[in-house]
């Protein structure tokens, strides 16, 4: 009995390892660093990719973080830690008045509020003690 039940565990494992899905994750993560990312979710809503809005690009040369919000430039530093643990800020931006202010306050505020980040393929997910605060997407490299 406990061979089969042996068996039947290591098979669930090497399928479980095989996964599609791994293998797309593995292939479509992209680094923290250096990568240009697109808000696509903020606070328990879409939010719907712009061009020219609501990005961030880590710089691990300087341990800075680069962005635009509505309309602001925001900066900053940031610090990784270990087990994914992330600190970003303070950070200071433009002073334009923006039509969406609203969404760029809710943006500087999720990422001041980040202790640490997971990653799903091309997503980045910044959390707050455990609670999701935003999501965003890789851009593709030919958009950069």
């Amino acid at each position: 009995m406990i061979p089969k039940i042996a068996a039947v565990a290591a098979a669930a494992i090497l399928a479980a390892s095989c996964c599609p899905c791994r293998s797309y994750q593995k292939k479509t993560r992209r680094p923290l660093v250096g990568t240009e990312w697109q808000l696509v979710h903020l606070g328990g809503r879409s939010v719907q990719p712009q061009a020219d809005r609501f990005h961030i690009t880590f710089q691990s040369e300087e341990g800075r973080i680069t962005g635009v919000g509505a309309c602001n430039r925001v900066f900053g530093p940031f610090e990784e830690g270990e087990k994914r643990a992330l600190r970003i800020g303070p950070l200071a931006s433009t002073m334009m008045a923006c039509p969406d202010m609203k969404t760029e306050r809710e943006f500087t505020e999720a990422l001041e509020a980040t202790t640490h980040y997971d990653m799903d393929g091309p997503m980045l997910l910044l959390l707050s003690n455990g609670e999701l605060r935003a999501v965003f997407q890789a851009k593709p490299e030919t958009e950069r």
